[in-house]
């Protein structure tokens, strides 16, 4: 063996790593490159209220609490903060599992993700709403908007806009009174979908429906028909929906994550909308 091929054999133990190196960053960056492309391309919109203090709640639910358990440098001279608080399952954005209505329905931990992320259809009814605070959305209040804009998609996520997103967190504008219990119940009124409509989405196979109210059912409801409709076909509902007024009325996408509690009639939800 001559001289040079022991060094040209050492010098390939570094090249061939360092090629190797070079070949998975070129591939890592391509493949990056390419998930970019794939990503779409919109503005995204946050639908959903914070909590806080101020956030809006059924006349007979408790307020949000929240504690600051730590908050401060520790002796080994880092940050660090923690926390907790507790919250009823439905109040501020948040989401009815169909169990919440429906016996034997499915809980908030077992409704499938594509009924939680798809196409947005955004029904504007806030001229009638805002003129009669007792409102039910109708069957024909759906069926102008295929008018215009074609059939409601199946597994679309429909969302009712009555304008009432602008009052909020005043209790007095948003739900109709301030009082707490069952007075504050008694004196409920806000819009919400007629269970006709309701049942009418329903054969449309919508994947979830949502409102910029505290319920889906208007204030002065005591049968909660339209919750019972939707449940008992396994339809969740999305209530205090912020920001309705940003959307298209139709070509958005929707992405609604609630908190996954198990065996949970519903919870919290971030709802996230993109739109092209």
């Amino acid at each position: 063996m001559s001289r040079a091929g022991p060094q040209n054999h050492r010098l390939d133990h570094f090249v061939r790593p360092a090629g190797r190196i070079v070949l998975l960053l070129v591939a890592l960056l391509s493949s990056a490159c390419a998930t970019a492309a794939l990503m779409p391309s919109g503005e995204w919109i946050d639908l959903s209220w914070e909590y806080s203090a101020e956030t809006v709640y059924w006349p007979t639910s408790g307020a949000f609490e929240y504690e600051s358990l730590s908050s401060g440098m520790t002796s080994n001279g880092f940050w660090y903060e923690a926390d907790r608080f507790s919250t009823a399952a439905h109040g501020g954005t948040h989401i009815d599992a169909p169990a919440h209505f429906g016996q034997g329905r499915r809980s908030v931990d077992q409704v499938p993700l594509d009924q939680l992320i798809g196409p947005a259809v955004v029904v504007d009814v806030s001229s009638r709403a805002l003129a009669d605070r007792d409102y039910q959305v109708t069957v024909q209040d759906l069926a102008t908007w295929e008018v215009v804009f074609g059939r409601i998609p199946r597994d679309a996520i429909v969302l009712l806009r009555t304008g009432f997103g602008q009052f909020w967190p005043d209790p007095v504008k948003y739900l109709g009174t301030a009082r707490k219990g069952a007075e504050g119940v008694a004196e409920l009124h806000f819009p919400g979908l007629h269970p006709t409509a309701a049942q009418w989405l329903v054969n449309r196979g919508v994947g979830a429906v949502g409102i910029d109210t505290a319920s889906i059912d208007y204030g002065q409801s005591r049968f909660f028909d339209s919750h019972r409709v939707l449940a008992e076909h396994q339809i969740p509902v999305l209530e205090n929906v912020a920001r309705l007024e940003r959307l298209p009325q139709s070509g958005a996408w929707i992405v609604a994550l609630p908190m996954k509690i198990k065996g949970g009639s519903g919870g919290p939800v971030r709802i996230a909308a993109l739109v092209r």
